[in-house]
């Protein structure tokens, strides 16, 4: 749908009937339907009629508007292109943890999936980091503690270093300044 539409336009939706606009993001129409209640439904749907339009009272997009579409793009679009490699050397292995106690049984588990976890676990600290940098609340101050914590966790994690094919995806800690 290629008009601009003010709050308040009222619309026919091929599924769920007539409704009333109610809010609008960037991305989507928020539509009060008489049945179905409130929906987010995508600007480029071809499912909407208009039935009667009101005209925009202004065309201005929020600062939180924009910013909550770049981070949604940039997770859809960057996150997903990080590819991380096992080193060929552990490709098909096997990790044995024996347990001391020798009426317990030997767990092993694929190395393949052991790195994954550890890849998981790297992906997740860096969200927390933009979470932690980009956050509206903590000052400064907060922040910078916040990050020192992270730091450490990627210091202890170092050891598993030792799977990763490529030496840019190394865990880096804060090189033993503790």
């Amino acid at each position: 749908m290629n008009k601009a539409l003010g709050i308040g336009s009222r619309l026919k939706h091929k599924h769920y009937g007539e409704g009333i606009l109610a809010r609008i993001t960037l991305e989507y129409y928020t539509i009060a339907f008489h049945v179905q209640g409130f929906k987010e439904i995508p600007h480029d749907t071809t499912d909407l009629e208009v039935i009667e339009a009101i005209e925009p009272e202004n065309n201005q997009v929020t600062f939180d508007e924009v910013e909550d579409a770049l981070i949604r793009i940039l997770k859809r679009y960057i996150e997903p292109e990080q590819r991380v490699e096992l080193g060929n050397k552990w490709k098909g292995g096997l990790m044995v943890l024996e347990p001391a106690d020798k009426n317990q049984s030997v767990k092993e588990i694929p190395i393949e999936t052991f790195f994954h976890k550890i890849v998981m676990v790297r992906d997740r600290l860096r969200v927390l980091e933009q979470n932690i940098n980009s956050h509206k609340i903590l000052n400064d101050e907060d922040k910078v503690n916040l990050q020192q914590y992270i730091t450490r966790v990627y210091g202890s994690l170092t050891t598993f270093n030792v799977l990763f094919k490529n030496t840019d995806d190394h865990f880096k800690g804060d090189g033993g300044k503790d």
